[in-house]
């Protein structure tokens, strides 16, 4: 996992404050004939939404991904395809972020912890979906499916954390982890996947080079690779020929490479996948802050020595490349954007939590209901905030919100989230609700709040419902704005407040989300209800 123009790795920085994966084992067996007409062409980024340390596979006609989440809960989301393009969210592999108190907000704070890179692979022999990441630079989970969308259960805890993991499922069916930052080592797991069997140093990056971190392991053709990132600005990849333990001798991929979306980083940290006819694509993120890191796609050719190649447009990562040849999907995906109206029984997996909730405070069904679980002048303390990804460049979140359960003290609304914040909503005050539109909360390097904000605005709140509504510009670079606005009838809306300018800073990690909230400054046992969430593009 990895970041814009820094030298070191994030765990230095941070400590200083299918078949089977990615189609291996696949024969380079001639292609069926799945289409005769010329493909259509596909855009980059292939999902303008933030989902980073891409980890991806395919499983018979389907494609799986996953993604870092941090200390969003739950965390680890599985991205499902047909075709590498078209992406939807089918669950989780990782539940509730239950590694200590931290993450549920319980004197302590999980901020840019949790969910780092990690892997997904599937498992042949008995149909199962393997997910592993290291937390805390404390030790290993493995969790386990059936089914993409879960349920998803843990497996076991390995005392080795397998920092920036990628997880092998071999042809004779042993199970092993590339892992580590700068100095790579391989680990074999037991036949049951729940223990370390034997782990060995693999590679030591030249200095030449600097660091590599974010493995992803894989079998092609006889051969094991080693796919690794340079942070943040290139990709290098290891092989062998004498098996998982080497040695491996190393080759770079890219390097300062232009990508797709203007003003954003270079493509890299993802993974490699064959499709069904044997075409070989490589999965990585680009870094656009203020919105986070986006999806991009790129086919991948093979020299006769067995070396992947990015097929580039113009001497860069294309903005467009001819569509990927692959069976007619059997139903549309469902689209990350649109309208939830919580009609339950349970949440949209778009949605995500920031840290774990209190699971008593709220409920779906004819709407999302929100009451209070924290009494707190500080929304970075707050549970039960509910967060959901800004589609990029450009997109509006509207919600209808019934605040006639509010007590005074009660703070509710929509907000802009990140390590700076800025939201709309209402607060209520010697029975008297109010507009208000906050800006001010920020969070130092250590992910301290340093600012519980300012009001800037307000109007008056009549009646009891309102619909509130946030727009965010995400490209990538510095003063991007985000601005506020309200309405009584749905219909009309009034800007409310200043623009809000976006920090693009990458060591929070995490672009900025769109997020639900209500929370207590005197007493618990208010609520609202959020009756209607509406993402939309221009």
């Amino acid at each position: 996992m990895s970041w814009p123009h820094q030298p070191m790795s994030r765990r230095r920085a941070l400590t200083a404050a299918t078949c089977l994966t990615a189609g291996a084992l696949l024969p380079p067996a001639a292609a069926p004939d799945l289409a005769t007409a010329a493909p259509a062409t596909y855009p980059n980024p292939v999902i303008w939404q933030d989902f980073a340390d891409i980890d991806v596979i395919r499983v018979g006609d389907t494609f799986y991904a996953s993604a870092s989440t941090m200390h969003y809960s739950p965390g680890a989301p599985v991205l499902r395809s047909y075709d590498l393009v078209n992406w939807e969210i089918a669950g989780h592999s990782v539940p509730a972020l239950d590694f200590g108190a931290k993450y549920d907000l319980n004197g302590a704070r999980g901020y840019v912890r949790g969910i780092w890179a990690s892997s997904l692979a599937y498992r042949p022999s008995n149909r199962t979906f393997y997910w592993l990441g290291q937390i805390d630079f404390a030790r290993s989970y493995v969790y386990t499916a059936t089914a993409a969308e879960g349920p998803w259960n843990r497996l076991t805890t390995i005392s080795t954390p397998y920092y920036d993991a990628g997880l092998l499922v071999d042809s004779d069916d042993t199970l092993y982890v590339a892992y580590g930052n700068t100095t790579i080592s391989v680990a074999q797991l037991s036949p049951d996947g729940r223990t370390q069997v034997r782990t060995q140093q693999v590679f030591t990056t030249p200095s030449s080079v600097g660091t590599l971190e974010g493995s992803r392991f894989y079998k092609i053709n006889g051969r094991y690779y080693i796919f690794l990132t340079r942070p943040a600005n290139g990709q290098y990849i290891l092989k062998s020929s004498g098996g998982p333990f080497g040695p491996y001798t190393m080759r770079q991929v890219l390097l300062d490479l232009r990508g797709p979306i203007p003003g954003g980083g270079v493509p890299h940290q993802g993974g490699l996948v064959q499709t069904q006819n044997g075409a070989w694509y490589y999965l990585a993120f680009v870094d656009a802050y203020p919105g986070g890191r986006m999806p991009a796609l790129a086919p991948v050719t093979w020299t006769s020595d067995g070396w992947p190649v990015v097929q580039l447009v113009d001497g860069a990562w294309g903005a467009s490349y001819p569509s990927p040849v692959v069976p007619p999907p059997p139903r549309p995906v469902t689209p990350m954007t649109g309208v939830d109206t919580f009609d339950g029984p349970a949440l949209n997996p778009r949605w995500e939590w920031n840290h774990n909730p209190d699971n008593t405070k709220w409920s779906v069904g004819g709407g999302l209901t929100l009451r209070t679980a924290t009494v707190t002048n500080d929304l970075y303390w707050a549970r039960n905030t509910l967060t959901h990804r800004i589609q990029g460049p450009t997109s509006t979140a509207t919600v209808q919100l019934d605040h006639s359960a509010m007590r005074d003290g009660d703070r509710a609304g929509l907000a802009l989230l990140r390590d700076s914040s800025a939201w709309i909503g209402v607060k209520r005050d010697g029975g008297v609700p109010r507009l208000v539109m906050v800006n001010g909360l920020t969070m130092d390097g250590s992910w301290n709040t340093t600012g519980t904000g300012t009001e800037v605005a307000s109007a008056a709140a009549p009646g009891s419902r309102v619909w509130l509504r946030a727009s965010a510009d995400i490209r990538p670079g510095t003063g991007r704005l985000g601005s506020f606005s309200y309405s009584t009838d749905g219909t009309t809306f009034t800007r409310l407040g200043p623009a809000f300018s976006l920090g693009n800073d990458w060591r929070f990690f995490m672009g900025y989300r769109f997020a639900l909230f209500n929370h207590a400054t005197q007493a618990l046992g208010g609520a609202v209800r959020v009756t209607r969430f509406d993402l939309s593009t221009p």
